[in-house]
């Protein structure tokens, strides 16, 4: 009988190893998180696109546990003077709350920043004129906030 009690404890165990090491690794976000965040938050346009993409498709990506919250432009206009950056804004938040999350946000914030700065002048290309100009301009003060602030 103590053979047998042994042998029964040594299953118990596995067993509960079994459900602990199950639930910790369904629990843990995949390994190319940094990866697939480092891929949503370059300068390019397929970067951004991706990001949009992903954003679209939240469900999908629910195993990574991404912040997708945004109070888009924050206390700045998401559209100031007639302008869309409340998109731009939403990815600029993505990365900032995300890299914060995974601990590596300052050596991140500088590509962030110049991330946003591209991504508004990609909108500024739909204008032409003293319109662009002034939509440029405006990209460019924002820009200018969240390097000094953000």
């Amino acid at each position: 009988m103590h053979r047998r009690l042994s042998v029964g404890l040594s299953a118990s165990a596995l067993a509960v190893l079994t459900v602990v090491g199950t639930a910790t690794a369904a629990d843990a976000a995949p390994a190319d998180k940094p990866q697939a965040l480092a891929n949503w938050t370059q300068t390019s346009a397929s970067s951004y696109n991706a990001w949009a993409a992903a954003r679209g498709n939240q469900a999908a990506w629910s195993a990574y546990a991404f912040d997708w919250s945004t109070d888009y432009c924050s206390s700045s206009p998401d559209n100031p003077f007639g302008f869309p950056f409340s998109m731009s804004c939403a990815r600029h938040d993505f990365g900032y709350r995300n890299y914060k999350a995974a601990g590596t946000f300052s050596a991140n914030k500088a590509r962030l920043d110049s991330a946003l700065y591209e991504d508004l002048k990609r909108v500024c290309l739909n204008y032409t004129g003293g319109t662009k100009t002034s939509c440029n301009s405006t990209a460019w003060t924002y820009y200018q906030a969240v390097k000094a602030f953000g």
